[in-house]
């Protein structure tokens, strides 16, 4: 008996020195508001965008998706050492992004993580799309499309556009059945973008096949 109560005061401490073990979405939702984190980022929607002004207006990109878009330990992680995502700044063709993303501490970066978590879509299927090297995906996605035009992307060396995010580490990043929901309704996700719109250009097999490549990248 004393031992098993040592051990779940043990994993229990150390839980709490995560900041996960009583991680609350309330919680977080008013860390958010608190940290004024609604100033650069919408967790309402879809479409609150409803015009190119109000596009370049935002600072950051919506995250009423995040839920279904992100995983939650790349998430949990990023938001305690935030490492920029796209090479320029959020809505520039010019400007480098120099970082300088507000960090939150444990127990904050858990709260904060379980609410946008509960953000989701439900567009978004769980369980269609596994990380598969999938020739044809690659194909898509560096020749037919081509994705690397905008977005930086692994391969034999580091390489590809600028104007988009980065798709370096997706796998760990992006949840792959977001990406190929993305892809095929980017217009309710993204109503005003500079990312094409792949429906009725790519059939469902292509995007299942891009979405299976993307989710590789490491």
């Amino acid at each position: 008996m004393r031992r098993t109560t040592t051990l779940w005061m043990t994993a229990g401490a150390l839980a709490l020195a995560s900041g996960a073990a009583w991680a609350d979405a309330a919680a977080g939702a008013k860390v958010f508001q608190a940290k004024k984190c609604t100033d650069c980022h919408y967790t309402d929607g879809p479409a609150r965008e409803k015009s190119l002004a109000d596009q370049l207006a935002k600072k950051g990109p919506e995250l009423w998706y995040a839920g279904s878009k992100f995983q939650k330990d790349w998430l949990g992680k990023w938001l305690q050492d935030p490492n920029p995502i796209r090479p320029l700044k959020y809505n520039s063709l010019t400007e480098k992004n120099t970082g300088g993303h507000p960090k939150l501490a444990g127990a904050e970066a858990a709260d904060v993580t379980e609410f946008l978590m509960s953000r989701t879509s439900p567009l978004v299927k769980g369980g269609e799309i596994k990380p598969k090297t999938n020739p044809k995906g690659r194909l898509v996605f560096t020749k037919n499309m081509p994705c690397s035009g905008c977005h930086q992307f692994p391969g034999q060396k580091f390489t590809g556009g600028m104007n988009g995010p980065s798709l370096a580490k997706a796998g760990e990043r992006l949840n792959p059945d977001w990406i190929f929901a993305y892809l095929k309704d980017t217009k309710t996700f993204k109503p005003v973008r500079q990312m094409p719109v792949f429906a009725g250009v790519l059939n469902e097999q292509d995007m299942k096949a891009v979405a299976e490549y993307v989710a590789t990248f490491k």
